[in-house]
């Protein structure tokens, strides 16, 4: 007998991709599995008129699926993993973490220029305040626009002179086949991707024990330690869409470094530290970073 499981969506290209993505490692290591496709529309899609950190609340792109989950019209939803909040609604748990791709984000020029040599005042597309925090930090001289819509709205933007240059995640290029539109991925002593970034995490109801069996073979062990220490960093900050944080940590081994900044909006001041712990304390290395950021002065950025 065919088991059907129903999986939550956004619309946009890149969600249909890393959704399509994790339905297919589902059905190629359980054949008997159909995945359909639920799409559903969030707030974070709905709004596009505004920079995201002026729209407000956190799960901007989660909230309406996580309520399709928990009313049981979908039975697993798959996120890009900085989008969803570090504390997920009861009722709801990640089944998995995986599809891991480049975390840093990238430089998409008109003209395939370096960020470094892009001429001062030169318009730099990117709603993230993260984003432009730092690389503020980095080139005062350059003019940061904001600029919402899914990847194909900007990279049009960029085609009609709207901006001079994009900052955009590498991992959505790549899966969408566009990486070849790159013109440098930056460097994370530039700019620290979000919490998150380039991960998939896929949402599931707390007390579905099939789905989540069904789950266990896509689970990335290095992606969740990575994300662990991630994500228990931003929930101790209590960092969100309006304040400029950037949190990385990378895994080798048995070892878990993690690095992380809080910057005022306009990249002063600018506040980074780093942390190192073996991979089974991931989340205890977040929070001593965190704690790290706040006596260094962050805390008057986080309030």
């Amino acid at each position: 007998m065919e088991l059907r499981l129903r999986l939550a969506t956004r619309a946009s290209k890149l969600a249909l991709a890393q959704s399509k993505w994790v339905a297919a490692q589902i059905t190629e290591r359980h054949p008997g599995v159909r995945v359909e496709l639920v799409t559903v529309t969030t707030r974070g899609d709905a709004v596009q008129d505004r920079a995201l950190s002026k729209v407000g609340g956190k799960g901007l792109f989660t909230k309406e699926i996580e309520d399709a989950l928990l009313c049981g019209g979908a039975d697993l939803a798959v996120h890009s993993l900085k989008d969803l909040p570090t504390a997920l609604p009861e009722g709801l748990t990640l089944g998995a973490i995986c599809g891991a791709e480049d975390a840093r984000d990238v430089l998409v020029s008109r003209n395939d220029q370096r960020f470094e040599a892009l001429p001062s005042g030169a318009a730099v597309g990117t709603s993230s305040l993260r984003r432009q925090a730092q690389l503020r930090h980095a080139r005062p001289d350059l003019t940061f626009v904001d600029i919402r819509g899914n990847v194909d709205t900007r990279l049009r933007k960029l085609a009609e002179g709207e901006v001079d240059a994009l900052i955009l995640a590498g991992a959505g290029l790549a899966r969408l086949g566009l990486a070849d539109r790159i013109s440098q991925w930056l460097p994370t002593k530039l700019c620290l991707p979000a919490v998150g970034q380039g991960l998939l995490g896929v949402e599931i109801r707390s007390d579905d024990v099939e789905t989540a069996a069904l789950l266990r073979p896509l689970h990335d062990e290095a992606a969740a330690t990575r994300a662990e220490a991630e994500r228990s960093a931003l929930a101790c900050l209590g960092g969100g869409c309006h304040t400029p944080v950037g949190v990385h940590a990378t895994v080798s081994g048995d070892a878990v470094s993690v690095e992380g900044v809080v910057a005022g909006p306009s990249g002063e001041p600018y506040y980074r530290a780093a942390e190192a712990a073996p991979r089974h304390e991931a989340a205890a290395a977040g929070e001593r970073l965190a704690q790290r950021l706040k006596a260094m002065g962050a805390g008057t950025l986080l309030g």
